[in-house]
């Protein structure tokens, strides 16, 4: 036990110190397996992982659907969608910032990036709902929460990750975002509501506009509701892989941004540098994560926290909930990326021995990252905010985002209490 406690405690201390996590998990790791197992093995096993999975036909679903994300930013979908969220939810109270929440959850289903969803619609939305009187701290929390839904709507990245670490399908991993991601949806406007009800409301009530305009808006929006019906339905009905869902989804990305006049030589060749600088980094961090995770299922982790969760007569929720709080420390001090392939590997053994299904508990892990996102100190879609709209203090906003984490607090409530919500629409996969 006393080896994997070690490395556990060396990784995280070359990660306060500032060393970058993949070379963190990567030094530890290694070292770990040769103290183990010895040099030769050891060099061994770290060209395999790097190798093998480098070459890994499942990986290529990652720079595949980082290429869709940056063809859809790109082709300027995120106007469209607000504009036709706008039309529909404008004449309610707190319609704009819930307009803004369903506008980033119909981005993130194409672009899977929480940060740049963050980025775009801040862009889009944040003018017209200063202009009609909302409040900076609603404002900037709609934006910065509805981002968060970037890593769990599908197509995401850090469920592409999950199920590589965790050994899970990565079409049922994406098939069991889909509900939870639109009850953070609603929960999200829920939050709006709860927001308004505990401040002065200065914000100017529209009129609702005429059917005939609200339909007309709904144009914009086919594009990616074609894109995500293509990739979603493709994976659901068994006609293609994920894999190759991502190549669909970003080859029909590529002719969405083509056929808007959005597409320049110059502009193509640097969303594919982008998007190689982009991969390349999650590659480094995916494999210095295996090593780490290879390190500490030889020092016989998962038996000694099996057996201590027996002696402790331990319940899975009981369990859960231990892991739950534990994602609040460390999204104090990690970003979501980092955070999930450092503790996958360690927890998921863990909850596979008390019979979790690991397909919720990916579910389950992002919406708890979800939370990090927008936590203090770190909170990275608060600081990307900040950085669009300079003129709000980061104070504002983390206290605009606090009854979304109430809500995603009550969402990880439910997911514990009806697993269903995650694990029934894959379990009608054809």
């Amino acid at each position: 036990m006393l080896d994997w406690i070690l490395g556990v405690a060396c990784t995280l201390g070359l990660i306060a110190l500032g060393v970058p996590i993949t070379f963190a998990m990567t030094i530890v790791g290694f070292l770990g397996v040769v103290a183990i197992i010895g040099t030769v093995p050891a060099m061994s096993m770290l060209g395999q992982v790097f190798f093998d999975n480098g070459m890994s036909y499942t990986l290529s679903v990652m720079p595949l659907f980082v290429l869709m994300g940056n063809f859809v930013v790109r082709a300027g979908l995120a106007d469209e969608l607000y504009a036709a969220s706008n039309a529909w939810l404008r004449h309610y109270r707190g319609g704009l910032p819930m307009a803004t929440v369903v506008a980033c959850g119909g981005f993130s289903s194409v672009c899977g990036s929480s940060l740049a969803t963050s980025a775009t619609m801040a862009r889009v939305s944040m003018p017209s709902m200063r202009r009609y009187g909302y409040a900076d701290s609603l404002a900037a929390g709609s934006i910065a929460a509805g981002g968060t839904l970037g890593i769990l709507i599908p197509p995401s990245v850090i469920l592409v990750l999950y199920g590589i670490v965790a050994q899970q399908d990565i079409g049922k991993l994406f098939l069991a975002g889909v509900v939870p991601g639109l009850v953070g949806i609603l929960g999200y406007m829920i939050a709006v509501r709860i927001s308004l009800a505990f401040m002065r409301d200065t914000s100017e009530r529209l009129e609702p506009m005429p059917l005939a305009d609200r339909l007309r808006a709904l144009k914009g929006v086919i594009g990616v509701l074609g894109l995500f019906a293509a990739v979603m339905g493709g994976i659901y009905l068994g006609v293609f892989t994920a894999t190759e869902a991502a190549g669909v989804g970003a080859g029909g990305a590529f002719l969405l941004v083509l056929a808007r006049g959005r597409l320049t030589f110059p502009i193509l060749v640097e969303m594919l540098v982008d998007t190689v600088k982009m991969t390349t980094m999650m590659f480094f961090i995916l494999f210095g994560a295996l090593m780490f995770s290879n390190f500490v299922n030889l020092a016989g982790m998962p038996g000694d926290l099996q057996s201590l969760i027996e002696a402790v007569g331990a319940e899975p929720v009981a369990v859960l909930l231990v892991i739950f709080l534990i994602y609040l420390v460390l999204g104090a001090v990690l970003e979501s990326l980092s955070m999930m392939l450092l503790t996958v590997p360690v927890f998921y053994p863990i909850v596979a021995a008390l019979g979790v299904d690991l397909v919720w508990f990916g579910i389950f892990v992002v919406v708890a990252i979800e939370i990090s996102l927008i936590t203090p100190p770190v909170g990275l879609n608060v600081f990307v905010l900040k950085a669009v709209v300079r003129d709000i203090g980061t104070g504002v906003i983390f206290r605009g985002v606090l009854p979304f984490v109430a809500m995603d607090i009550v969402r990880i409530i439910l997911l514990i209490l009806v697993p269903g919500l995650a694990l029934w629409l894959p379990s009608t996969m054809g």
